[in-house]
């Protein structure tokens, strides 16, 4: 009896399926919205885009006949332009690469530590050691050829 009085008053016996129905329905009406949203955004963006394509062609067939027009003055233009901002950023990075060379033997020669340092101390002692060895086999050398 308990159990019955739950069920009408709570309003949700064995029987009633009135919860599950509205959360059946509710991911179906998102899932609608969603879809309606999507088709909206998607169309519109499709317009757009063929609007500017559509103005893209229209520019291009007006200023057609005025590129060929002046085609002998802007062609050497933009080649010159062209090289010249070429010459800028090659320009800037040389210059980039030059500075941080610059700083990294300021800060070598300072005792700072640089990164590559070990490397380069390294290498400078190999070299030294293989001038030493080279310089001893020519002295070696020298003195045979003489006590002959």
């Amino acid at each position: 009896m308990a159990d019955q009085h739950r069920g009408v008053i709570g309003g949700g016996g064995y029987g009633d399926r009135g919860g599950q129905e509205q959360q059946e329905k509710q991911p179906f009406m998102m899932t609608a919205l969603k879809t309606v949203t999507a088709a909206t955004a998607g169309g519109s963006m499709l317009v757009l885009s063929g609007l500017i394509l559509a103005g893209t062609v229209i520019a291009l067939t007006v200023a057609t006949p005025v590129l060929v027009i002046f085609s002998p003055v802007l062609v050497p233009a933009a080649i010159a332009l062209a090289l010249m901002a070429a010459g800028f950023v090659t320009s800037g990075g040389l210059g980039v690469a030059a500075l941080s060379v610059f700083s990294w033997m300021y800060k070598y020669l300072t005792g700072k530590h640089p990164p590559g340092a070990d490397q380069l101390d390294h290498a400078k002692a190999r070299l030294a050691s293989k001038a030493r060895d080279i310089k001893e086999a020519a002295q070696h050398r020298i003195d045979q050829a003489q006590a002959s």
